[in-house]
Order: structure tokens, then sequence, then C-alpha cells
């Protein structure tokens, strides 16, 4: 957020559709959608049992990756790019690190039930 508005003047922000983000978040940031929409709480998915919540920790990583991909389509910006190609990358080893513990749990499941 810093490096996309440290030299916008306050004509800039006001005029842009930045202006009502600016108004009430300042340069912050703040979670938020592109619709504007706030993070809510209710949207971490936990179940209390490990496979499912690796599986869903491995959907979300593939959803931000998505996201980084679209904003990629659309920008233009060499800076903004370069992170945005940076924050990708990272989604794509939480998403191997995340199968990867989920296929040590499975094994180990399969071990145990094997015991039985």
């Amino acid at each position: 957020m810093h490096q996309l508005t440290k030299n916008l003047k306050e004509s800039e922000i006001e005029n842009s559709p930045f202006g009502a983000y600016y108004i009430d978040h300042g340069k912050g940031v703040y979670p938020v959608n592109a619709g504007g929409e706030a993070l809510k709480l209710t949207a971490i998915n936990v179940m209390g049992d490990p496979i499912a919540d690796l599986v869903e920790d491995l959907a979300a990583e593939q959803k931000a990756r998505v996201v980084y991909d679209n904003i990629l389509t659309v920008s233009d910006d060499p800076d903004v790019n370069d992170v945005i190609k940076f924050l990708r990358q990272r989604e794509i080893v939480h998403f191997q690190r995340f199968g990867e513990a989920l296929d040590r749990l499975q094994q180990k499941r399969c071990m145990t039930n094997s015991d039985r």
C-alpha cells in the first residue's frame, strides 16, 4: 500500500476510487476484498479435524493464487507485478507444504488403522 500511495497528492486521492478507502483508513492496510468488503473471521474455516482443515488450507492457497493470477492479467505496473509474483509464488509453496503435511497425516492414519 505504501509503495502505491507514497507519492500521491491529496487531489489524486480524492478523485480516485481510492478516495473512499483513504477517508476510512488513510494509507494503512485494511483487509478488504476487491469489492471493498471487510475480512470476516467467519471466512476462516476450521473443523478440528486435521485432514479437513488441511484440505481447506489447500483450497485457500489455490484461491489466493487465482486472485494473484487475475491481478497480473490487469496490471501493467512492473513494481506491482514483482510483488504480486512474489506473493503468488509464496501461495504455491504453501500449497505444496500443506499437501506434504496432508500426505504424511494420511499415511500415518493408514498405518494406525492397519494396526487395529
